[in-house]
Formats: C-alpha cells, structure tokens, sequence
C-alpha cells in the first residue's frame, strides 16, 4: 500500500483551489477589488449624470435672460417694492386707517402702471419662448419625415421689438406717476398723527424715515427704467455670476424666474455650523472619554447606544423635529424667565436652529466611531511611556493621546461635516423652508429663523419640474455645487493631515 506525502498532497489541493481560483488570498483579493471597481465605476457615473444634465444650465440662462432683457422688463421686482403697503402699520393704528388708506390712494396708480407693464412683458416672453418650441417641434417633424404636418404648424412671429415699445412708450406717465408722489407724500406726512405712548411715536418717526428713503430712491429707480437697454447682450459669464452670486431663487413666477444660488448655500452652511457646534463637542468628547477615561461596563453601555443612533431613519428624526422637538423650543422660548433675551419668544416652531441640533444628533455616531479608531491607533507605548515620566492620566490624554491622534479626528470632524451638509430629509421637515438670506445683524437670533438649504431645495422641487427645463437643469447645478463641495472638503481635509503629520515629523 503506497503513501503519498503529505506536501505532494497539500501541494494538490493548493492547485485544485489555484485552478478553481478559490484560494483566500484571491477571494479577498477579489472582493476589495470588486468593492473599489464599482466604487469608481459608480463615483464616475455620478459626476457624469452631473455635468451632463448641469453644463447646459448657464447657455440655457443666459438665453433666459436674454429674452427678459429683450422684452423690457422694468425692474419691475425692484418697483413693486415701492407698493406702500402698511397692513402691519395699520393693524397697531386702527383708529387712523384714513392717514394710511390715504398713503395707499397715492400708490394705487403705480401698483397698476406697473401690472399693466409686467402684463404686456409677460405676454411678450411667454409668446416669445412659445414660438421657439414651435419652431424646435417643427424641426423635429422635418427631421423625422413628416412634412405635411411641419408645413401645417402654425408659427406665430413675435416682435419683441414692438412689444417693448408698448412698454417704453409709458416712461412719461411712469415720470408723471413719480412726481405727483414726490409732490402729495410731504403733505400728507404733515398730517400724521402723533401719540403719547413712546413706542407707538417711535414707530412713527421710524415710519417717516423709511418714507423719506423712498423718495430718495425715486431718481436711481428712473435711471434704472430710463436706461434700459434692451440690445445689451448677456454673456455666459453673466448667467454664471447670476447664479453663483444672486440672491433670489425665484421659481414659476409671472415675471421672471431668478436662479441664485445664495439664499440656499447660506442656508446650508447655517445648519452646518449649528450641527457642528452642537456634534464637535459631544462626538470627540465622548470617543476620548469611551476610549480612555471609561470602565468595561460604561464602554459596553456608552458605545452601542451611541452607534445605535446612525440606524435611526432620518424621516424620523425630522418627524420628531416636528412634533416634538421644535414645538418645545417655541414653549421655552416663551418663559418669562427668557424674556430678557431679545428674539424670544419664538414665532416660529421649524428653524435652522432647530434642523441644526437633530442634524448635530445623526452626525455624533459618525464622527464618535471614527474618532473612537483614531485614538484606539494611538501606540500603548505613548500612554505608558507618558505615565512613566511622572504625567497625570488627564495631562496624558491632552498632551499625548489627542495630538497623536489628531490627524484622525480631524478626518472624522470633516466626514461629520460632510454627513451634515448632506443631509435632505431633516431640513426638508425642520428648517422651515424659507428662501431668504439669513440676516446677520440680528446676532444670534439669526439661527432661530427659517432658511432653505440646497438639498431641501432639490428633494421638495426636482420632481415637479419639466425634464430638461431651465428650472430641471438649474437643480441639477445645485447638485453639482454640493459635489464640488464634497471634493473641496476631502481636499483640503488631506491637506491639513499631511501638513500635521509634517509638522509632527
């Protein structure tokens, strides 16, 4: 009876695998591999899906603009600021309804010269950008052989031309409009009246000011109607600059749609800095205190309690925002004891501060685990040789575990911000929506009000648009920003580590 040696049989069974391509090393091989191909396979389909949908966006503005440059538009978003509607005013002053019905009497013929004039531009626009579909369908029905049906389309010609001299012909009673409020406001403000209760006086005085502002801005708001040259071209570098620096997102309006991007990266970058005020502390805090301070029995508690959070689905968290969270931030709002701070009591329940804290909740788990595996990497050797020469177990963690490791905890604070920025369903519920750049002159009251963020905005509008639509490809440039954004964030995130670890070397 022959005997096989054992390395004849092993040297077998490692070819059989070999052969099979099943051995660990390739399987493992295979998987890691297989993970990081449809990682850049599907990060690659993403930035193109991106570009191919966002690039078309500023030539498509800028034909937009172009049309409402064309079609002369009198700045009429800018004029109808000046409708002296006092509805605020009057509900404190009831008993002088008359002065202030009188304020309203005098507005009254520029409020309808200037619908009448946003009608016949509107008109022109909207006839305008019919045509051309018209004209892009009929090519379409050439392209695909059908003639007959391309010749009996009928093509309105519009004559932007003409149309905007309907408009240009009404600068005089536009003139006149203003002189008779520049002669009639003096006079009537004569007759205002006065009051003894000190706040009530302030108010008016205020009121007079804010009258006096507006006849001041009467001759620039002619130069701007006066001027306006509808020949003037608009070049790809100014539907850029819109979108990158405007301060309205204006989206179906009679007038005239305004894409800027400001209002919702102000708003994003807000809750940002709420959630990382709230998620820094509490995330790092809790890795070093799980890490190096914590007994076997806290540790076991501590650490699944917190990762458990990052399974919590995020619709449920904003529903609790809702009904929970934001209604009790209004109630607190209105204690007494709080009533020497100056934006209290709350008006509102849905704000960034709001949307900030539970954004702040879903991030901790991510930056405590990360932050929590850069300080386990942290050698033994550091700690014991720390303790050896004599140092206290709090000097050892803040002088030689936290900087050691810092390089770590950076990255995870950076994937932290980078969860936040993200984040859509939450502040879709909780931030009250607002499309409004936060006003930093009232200090911090500014992050208890409602704001919109470029997320929001994609998730609440993407599916009513129009495939292929101005307003369709303006998201799909929102979403682009927010892309470049991550980039930026991992880029400056590498170099802030590299130069630590420099400096550390």
């Amino acid at each position: 009876m022959s005997s096989q040696d054992p390395r004849d049989r092993y040297d077998l069974g490692t070819r059989q695998k070999s052969f099979l391509g099943l051995t660990k090393e390739s399987a493992l091989k295979g998987l890691f591999g297989g993970n990081a191909f449809v990682s850049i396979v599907v990060l690659g389909l993403i930035t193109f899906f991106l570009f191919k949908e966002g690039v078309g966006f500023f030539g498509q503005y800028r034909e937009d603009l172009s049309v409402y440059r064309k079609s002369g538009t009198l700045q009429s978003e800018q004029l109808s600021e000046r409708g002296l509607e006092f509805k605020e005013v009057k509900a404190i002053l009831r008993k002088d309804e008359d002065f202030f019905y009188d304020f309203e009497d005098l507005a009254f013929p520029l409020r309808e010269h200037i619908l009448e004039a946003n009608e016949i531009v509107a008109t022109a626009r909207d006839s305008y950008n019919e045509m051309l579909d018209l004209q892009t369908h009929r090519q379409n029905l050439l392209k695909a052989g059908r003639d007959n049906e391309a010749q009996s389309l009928e093509i309105p010609e519009v004559d932007l031309e003409m149309m905007f001299g309907l408009v240009k012909g009404k600068e005089s009673e536009f003139l006149e409009i203003n002189r008779r409020l520049e002669s009639d406001i003096p006079k009537l403000l004569e007759k205002a009246p006065e009051y003894e209760n000190p706040e009530l006086n302030a108010k008016m005085v205020q009121f007079k000011e804010l009258v006096g502002m507006f006849l001041s801005d009467i001759p620039g708001y002619e130069f701007q109607v006066t001027s306006w040259n509808r020949d003037e071209s608009v070049s790809l570098g100014d539907a850029f600059t819109s979108f990158v620096f405007g301060r309205e997102w204006v989206t179906n309006s009679s007038i005239q749609d305004w894409y800027g991007i400001v209002p919702l990266f102000s708003g994003s970058l807000l809750v940002a800095v709420i959630a990382m005020c709230f998620a820094i502390p509490f995330g790092v805090g809790a890795a070093v205190y799980v890490n190096q301070v914590a007994n076997n029995v806290e540790r076991n508690l501590i650490k699944p309690y917190i990762e458990f959070i990052s399974a919590i689905p995020s619709v449920v968290i904003g529903f609790f925002g809702i009904a929970v969270f934001g209604t009790l931030l209004r109630n607190v709002s209105g204690w007494d004891a709080l009533a020497w701070v100056d934006f209290f009591p709350l008006s509102e329940r849905l704000t960034g501060f709001t949307a900030g804290c539970l954004i702040a909740l879903m991030a901790i788990p991510t930056i405590f685990t990360l932050a929590e595996d850069a300080l386990n990497n942290v050698p033994i050797a550091f700690k014991e040789a720390s303790m050896a020469m004599g140092s206290t177990k709090l000097q050892t963690i803040v002088r030689i575990i936290i900087p050691t490791a810092l390089s770590g905890i950076i990255s995870a604070v950076l994937l932290g911000f980078g969860r936040v920025i993200g984040e859509t369903m939450v502040v879709l519920l909780c931030a009250g929506n607002r499309i409004e750049i936060p006003q930093l002159s009232k200090g911090v009251g500014v992050f208890f009000e409602p704001v919109h963020t470029m997320t929001g905005i994609i998730a609440q509008e993407l599916g009513e648009v129009v495939n292929g639509s101005l307003h369709y490809r303006a998201l799909f440039v929102v979403g682009l920003t927010l892309f470049l954004i991550s980039l930026l964030i991992n880029y400056f995130a590498q170099k802030i580590v590299l130069k630590f670890q420099i400096s550390r070397g």
